[in-house]
C-alpha cells in the first residue's frame, strides 16, 4: 500500500490504463520518466512501490495529477477483475494448492477472467465455511474467555446501551414485563410476532427489511425465556452488529447480546443497589437476584459475574455443567483452575467429582442452593450451586469465590467440605484400585458421543442455521405484511 492507502495493484493498473490511453509503449514512458522499462513493468504489475519523485514524473508524462494517479478505484471493470484475480493468486490459500499462476493480461478472454475470479471467490467462501472446526471453535472460545477475564466480565458500553434504552421507555425498576419489552421493540422501530413455522434451527428470526422479530409461539418456547430471546434479537440491532465474519466474531456477538438481554432484565442500577446492601449485611445470594427480577438461576448467576468484581470488588467463577460432569460454560477471574485441553479450551472437559458443580447432583432437584467448601491445589473456594432441568438435560449452575471473600455470602456457615487433587489422576481420573482390579478387562461400555463438541461446526453465515430455511420463511411472511 502507498501512504495514501492506494493498493499497489490498483496503482499499477491505472498506470497501464493511462499509458495505453496516450498510445505510449512501456519503453517510451520509461524514457520520458527516466526509469528503466523493467522498473516500470514492476510498477504496472503492482510489485514495486514508486518513490514520490517517480510518481510526480509519471503524472506529468501522462498529463494527470498525482491524486488522479493514486485514485483508489480501478480504472475499468476489466482492471478490477484483473486485480481481483492477481490478489487471489497471491493468497496463501492459492499457494497451498500448488497450481500455476495465470497471468491476467490482455490475451485472457473476459469470460475466462470472470470465471476465474468467481472460482477464487467460491474457493475463499468454502475455506471460510470449513474453518470453524472443533479445534477452531475451542481456540475461539479460549481467546474470548481470556478477554472476558481481562475486563472482569464487565462490558460498560453494553451497560450504557441497556440503561439508555430502559430510560427511553420510562422503565424505572421491577420485573421487565412483556408489555415493557413490546415498548422497547416499538421504540426501536420493530414489532414482535409469534410464528408456528419458525425454522427449527433458530430461536428467533429478525426481518430487518420490514422491522419484525419472529418468535416461536409462547407454548413452544423451545426451552428459552421468550423475553430473553426477544431482547437478544433486538440486541444485535442496538449494538450495531454486522453479519459475523467468522466463528470468533459469531461468538463475540453472542456474548454481547446475551449480556445486553441480561442487563435489561437485571438492570445494573437496581441490581448493584441490591448487592451492595446484601454485602453490607454479609448476605449476598444469587437466588435473591433470581427472585427480585424474575429470571432463571443461570441468568442471575451470569449477571452476578458481570457486576461482582467491578462494583463489589469480589472475584468470582461460574460454571454450567451437564449431569454427565461435562463443562458447557465457564468463567473465572479468581484463580480457580478449570480442566483444559492443550489449546486452553475448557468446554467438553470433565469436572472433578469433588467440586460443588458435581456434588450438587447428589442433592436432587431441590429448591434451595447447595453450598460447599472445596480445597484445591490453587486454594480453597466456597461455592453455591443449583440444579436446573432443561429440554437438553439436567445442568448445575454454580458460582464460587476464594475463601477470603466467603464472609460476604449467605451459606458460608455450611460444614460440607471436599478435597480435590485434580488434575492429579489419583483424585478422580482413575477408578479406585479395588474396582479396577475386579472389572478391568470385563467391561465394554458404548459411549454416548457429545457430537456438538466433536463434529465440524455447520457452515453458513450463522453457524448451525439453514440460510435457505430462513430466507424461505421471511419470503413467506413478507408476502403477508
Amino acid at each position: 500500500m502507498t501512504d495514501s492507502g492506494t493498493d499497489l495493484l490498483t496503482l499499477g493498473r491505472r498506470l497501464r490504463h493511462l499509458r495505453r490511453r496516450r498510445g505510449m509503449t512501456l519503453a517510451e514512458l520509461a524514457t520520458a520518466v527516466g526509469v528503466s522499462p523493467s522498473l516500470l513493468s514492476l510498477l504496472e504489475n503492482g510489485r514495486r512501490e514508486p518513490r514520490l519523485t517517480v510518481l510526480q514524473s509519471l503524472a506529468r508524462s501522462l498529463d494527470v495529477t498525482v491524486p488522479e494517479l493514486l485514485a483508489a478505484d480501478p480504472p475499468s471493470r476489466r482492471a478490477a477483475a484483473e486485480i481481483a484475480l492477481e490478489q487471489a493468486q497471491r493468497s496463501p490459500l492459492y499457494a497451498s494448492l500448488g497450481l500455476p499462476h495465470v497471468r491476467p493480461g490482455p490475451r485472457l478472454a473476459a469470460d475466462a477472467l470472470d470465471a476465474l475470479v468467481g472460482l477464487h471467490a467460491e474457493l475463499e467462501r468454502r475455506a471460510e465455511a470449513q474453518a470453524a472446526t472443533p479445534e477452531e471453535a475451542r481456540r475461539a472460545n479460549a481467546e474470548l474467555r481470556q478477554e472476558m477475564r481481562a475486563r472482569n466480565n464487565y462490558f460498560p458500553e453494553v451497560e450504557r446501551s441497556a440503561e439508555g434504552l430502559l430510560d427511553a421507555v420510562g422503565h424505572r425498576g421491577g420485573v421487565l414485563t412483556e408489555r415493557v419489552i413490546t415498548s422497547l421493540a416499538r421504540h426501536l422501530g420493530f414489532t414482535v410476532h409469534q410464528a408456528a413455522d419458525l425454522p427449527r434451527s433458530t430461536r428467533s428470526v429478525t426481518d430487518l427489511r420490514n422491522r419484525r422479530v419472529y418468535l416461536p409461539p409462547a407454548h413452544a418456547g423451545r426451552g428459552h425465556d421468550p423475553r430473553t430471546v426477544t431482547l437478544q434479537a433486538l440486541g444485535h440491532v442496538v449494538l450495531g452488529h454486522d453479519q459475523p465474519k467468522g466463528y470468533a466474531d459469531f461468538l463475540t456477538q453472542r456474548v454481547e447480546v446475551n449480556y445486553f438481554a441480561a442487563a435489561l432484565l437485571v438492570p445494573q442500577r437496581a441490581a448493584v443497589d441490591l448487592l451492595r446492601t446484601a454485602k453490607a449485611g454479609r448476605d449476598i445470594a444469587i437466588e435473591d437476584l433470581r427472585d427480585t427480577f424474575a429470571v432463571s438461576y443461570e441468568m442471575a448467576a451470569h449477571r452476578f459475574t458481570n457486576l461482582a468484581t467491578h462494583h463489589l470488588g469480589v472475584r468470582v467463577h461460574f460454571m454450567r455443567v451437564h449431569e454427565s460432569g461435562t463443562i458447557y460454560k465457564a468463567y473465572e477471574n479468581d484463580g480457580v483452575v478449570f480442566p483444559a485441553d492443550p489449546m486452553g479450551a475448557i468446554e467438553g472437559q470433565p469436572v472433578c467429582r469433588h467440586w460443588t458443580a458435581r456434588t450438587v447432583f447428589a442433592q436432587g432437584e431441590v429448591a434451595s442452593p447447595h453450598h460447599q467448601y472445596t480445597d484445591t491445589p490453587s486454594g480453597t473456594y466456597w461455592c453455591t450451586a443449583q440444579v436446573e432441568p432443561t429440554s437438553s438435560g439436567t445442568f448445575s449452575v454454580s458460582v464460587g469465590v476464594p475463601y477470603t471473600d466467603v464472609k460476604w455470602f449467605r451459606g458460608r456457615d455450611t460444614t460440607l467440605r471436599q478435597q480435590s487433587r485434580c488434575p492429579d489422576e489419583s483424585c478422580c481420573g482413575r477408578p479406585p484400585a479395588e474396582l479396577a482390579a475386579r472389572w478391568d478387562g470385563n467391561a465394554w461400555p458404548s459411549a454416548r458421543a457429545h457430537t456438538h463438541l466433536l463434529a465440524a461446526l455447520p457452515p453458513g453465515t450463522f453457524p448451525g442455521v439453514d440460510d435457505t430455511e430462513v430466507y424461505s420463511f421471511l419470503e413467506a411472511h413478507a408476502a403477508q405484511t
